[in-house]
């Protein structure tokens, strides 16, 4: 594409890391408001657990299928790949060249704070927590504000759970 006075303009790539949660339909949602423009990729990733193994040695390599649609002149594609989910992710953010890397954030339960963490809770907080500090990307974790306030908490590297009414 040739932007003004001649210079490449070259499309964003938008990466959305998906799962069957509200939590992620509000950040695919937000990525497609918020951080996509027209012209741009939208890639909604969704990684698949490996099957039980005697050797994982991970990287996301398996399987995968793509489905590419466009809404609000915005091309939006479907990857579904099978692998450990951290590795798995910061290989495609780095194999796809991501712009932007856009997690759901949960909110953190109240006994979970009580007592230190610990489960599942924990697991997907480490999982945001490295994908944050690892990604070749701006990376943001994104959670719908609840308690009738509206808006946005994002998480980046440099900001924890700033507001961003949106």
């Amino acid at each position: 594409m040739e932007g003004v006075g001649g210079v490449s303009e070259r499309r964003k790539r938008v990466m959305v890391v998906i799962e069957n949660s509200p939590w992620a339909k509000h950040a695919a949602m937000w990525a497609l408001t918020h951080a996509a423009n027209k012209g741009d990729l939208l890639t909604l990733l969704h990684v698949v657990p490996p099957p039980p193994s005697k050797s994982n040695s991970g990287g996301g390599g398996g399987g995968g299928g793509v489905f590419v649609i466009c809404f609000n002149q915005v091309e939006v594609e479907a990857l579904v790949i099978q692998g450990p989910k951290l590795p798995t992710v910061l290989s495609q953010v780095k194999k796809l060249e991501a712009s932007v890397l856009v997690l759901s954030q949960k909110k953190p339960s109240p006994l979970s704070c009580a007592t230190g963490g610990g489960g599942a809770a924990s697991s997907e907080d480490d999982f945001v927590e490295e994908c944050i500090n690892n990604a070749e990307c701006l990376t943001m974790a994104v959670r719908k504000q609840s308690g009738g306030l509206g808006g946005y908490l994002v998480s980046t590297r440099w900001h924890k759970n700033f507001w961003l009414l949106a």
